[in-house]
């Protein structure tokens, strides 16, 4: 073989290799008895597929030995060769496959199934859009997008409804994924048995920005969850200084105020994220940048995520230092 066919292959291997090795998502570590379940029926299915495997290839061994090799003191003779290939070509994948039938029913199916509201101590809504997603906590009134905060140990009942076309919450760590269908709601547990962050993905193609619509779900203690969720629950702080008071005036007079809503203020926008508590966030625009961006994001989102519904505003720069010197105070 030729160096650079050579080349070409090796670097085809690695992508082949490395494809599924981006990002933080692990289906196969597991943070809740849901995806224990989930993680231990795919453990039973790669061990029954290896069983499958084996047995087929047994099988092909087996034809071509008796076919090339006739004289070899192990061959079988026709009637116990008929019982091997009976056996292990018709018994042995009868009982494999309908053990994983009755695992994957019995065992996976029921304990993965949508959560009832009464045996759930937390409700939290989450709405799909494009490209973002909206998280209600109604019980509190809180309102907040792309982070998803839960108490750890907690029986977490998310409802998930889409505000136009469909998509699909998928968190692998946790539980199983759910579409996200207009006029529907589905349902979803997350009770994590360890904190930490876990990354979601939208799992269903839903246009232009489908692969920039992530969401991060933070496995709080139960203390740390509950001063998060009053936070979460209050209106915006009003402006201090005077440059955040000019940030709040351009934030009403120009377009943002059509497309977001702030609470606490005249801003009732229901096009955008809520920005109430923007700069309690770790990331912008559902994961496409980081928070630490957001100057660089009001200037030009559509560089950042191009088609989504944030236009460009031609707003001199002292309004822009203004308008971020507010969004960073809203914590």
């Amino acid at each position: 073989m030729r160096a650079p066919q050579k080349d070409r292959l090796l670097l085809l291997l690695g992508v082949l290799v490395l494809a599924g090795c981006g990002g933080k998502q692990d289906t196969l570590h597991p943070a809740s008895k849901q995806e224990h379940a989930i993680s231990e029926l795919w453990w039973v299915m790669l061990t029954g597929a290896a069983i499958g495997f084996g047995v087929v290839v047994f099988l092909l061994l087996l034809g071509w030995l008796r076919r090339n090799r006739p004289n070899l003191p192990f061959g079988l003779g026709e009637r116990a060769a008929a019982g091997v290939v009976v056996g292990m070509g018709v018994a042995v994948p009868i009982v494999v496959l309908s053990l994983l039938f009755v695992w994957s029913d019995v065992y996976v199916i029921k304990t993965t199934e949508p959560p009832r509201a009464s045996s759930t101590s937390l409700t939290v809504e989450v709405i799909g859009h494009q490209w973002f997603w909206e998280i209600r906590y109604p019980d509190a009134g809180a309102v907040t997008a792309n982070e998803l905060h839960i108490p750890v140990h907690t029986r977490v009942n998310v409802v998930g409804t889409t505000a136009d076309v469909i998509h699909s919450f998928w968190v692998p760590e946790l539980n199983r994924k759910i579409d996200l269908i207009p006029g529907r709601k589905n349902r979803v547990l997350l009770d994590a048995d360890r904190t930490g962050t876990f990354l979601g993905q939208c799992a269903e193609f839903c246009g232009l920005q489908h692969a920039h619509m992530a969401v991060l779900v933070f496995v709080q203690t139960k203390r740390a969850f509950r001063a998060w969720l009053a936070n979460m629950a209050r209106p915006a702080r009003p402006p201090t200084t005077p440059e955040e008071r000019q940030g709040l005036r351009v934030f009403l007079d120009a377009a943002c105020s059509g497309c977001h809503q702030i609470r606490g203020t005249d801003a009732h926008g229901q096009v955008g994220p809520d920005l109430t508590h923007l700069a309690t966030r770790t990331s912008l625009a559902a994961g496409a940048i980081p928070e630490e961006d957001l100057g660089r994001w009001i200037r030009d989102p559509q560089h950042f995520k191009p088609g989504n519904k944030m236009p460009s505003l031609p707003l001199p720069e002292s309004d822009f230092r203004a308008l971020d010197a507010y969004l960073e105070s809203l914590k």
